[in-house]
């Protein structure tokens, strides 16, 4: 598999803040490839850096061999990369529709929009019952539906995911994560920061983990599921 995304000795600030050290890691074509590490690690700093809203003051980011480290957020997303910030950050005086038509913004193609919308509401029926409702008055999980509804809107190759679990109960957490593996089965790629190192791993194909903004392992996500130090630091064993 190609390497979709590369980052390359990334150093980032917050202004006097090094929040990320020389992170280097890839990403290949189709998989699904997770962050995980402690509060303050930097998880979110590199995806925030990935879809430009934050500048690397040293290193390189490629995406299919182009670089893009610097550049404006929405010429990432024409890319094709898309982000789902944590928190969900959805426009909740606006519908479910409204929101689910701004995350296509980059595109003018009627057609190809109308079947994604389609697609988004097959993928998550509850959005389709509530379409005309004002979207802050989803609950928790139907927001974070709504957010990576949003983010497919844009038909990313590379869908960014920052703590999907973030405040949902333990059932609708196994269902957002089954719904990130059917949109990697249909040929999205995506790279995952997410605090639940169990759920992480389970549906990850790799892992890396982040250490006060270096990395500190890498490998297949069963083995590092598997290694003493890591089931000691994250997973609560």
């Amino acid at each position: 598999m190609a390497d979709m995304l590369e980052i390359k000795d990334i150093h980032v600030y917050y202004g006097a803040i090094h929040a990320i050290k020389g992170v280097s890691l890839t990403v290949r074509q189709g998989e699904i490839v997770t962050l995980i590490g402690s509060n303050g690690a930097g998880k979110s700093t590199t995806l925030r850096t990935i879809s430009g809203l934050l500048k690397p003051k040293e290193g390189d980011i490629l995406f299919e061999g182009e670089s893009i480290a610097g550049r404006p957020a929405q010429s990432i997303v024409k890319l094709g990369i898309s982000q789902v910030p944590e928190g969900r950050r959805i426009f909740a005086n606006m519908t479910v529709m409204e929101n689910l038509e701004l995350g296509a913004f980059t595109r003018d193609d009627a057609d190809g929009i109308e079947a994604d919308m389609n697609m988004v509401f097959e993928r998550f029926p509850r959005l389709l019952e509530r379409k005309e409702q004002a979207a802050g008055t989803l609950s928790g999980g139907e927001q974070q539906m709504l957010a990576m509804g949003r983010a497919l809107m844009s038909r990313p190759r590379l869908l960014l995911l920052d703590e999907p679990s973030m405040g949902l109960a333990p059932l609708l957490i196994r269902e957002i994560f089954n719904i990130i593996v059917d949109i990697n089965k249909t040929g999205t790629t995506v790279l995952l920061v997410e605090q639940n190192a169990n759920m992480a791993l389970s549906i990850a194909h790799r892992a890396y983990v982040l250490e006060t903004g270096r990395i500190a392992l890498s490998g297949g996500a069963k083995e590092l599921a598997a290694s003493e130090e890591v089931r000691k630091a994250y997973l609560g064993g």
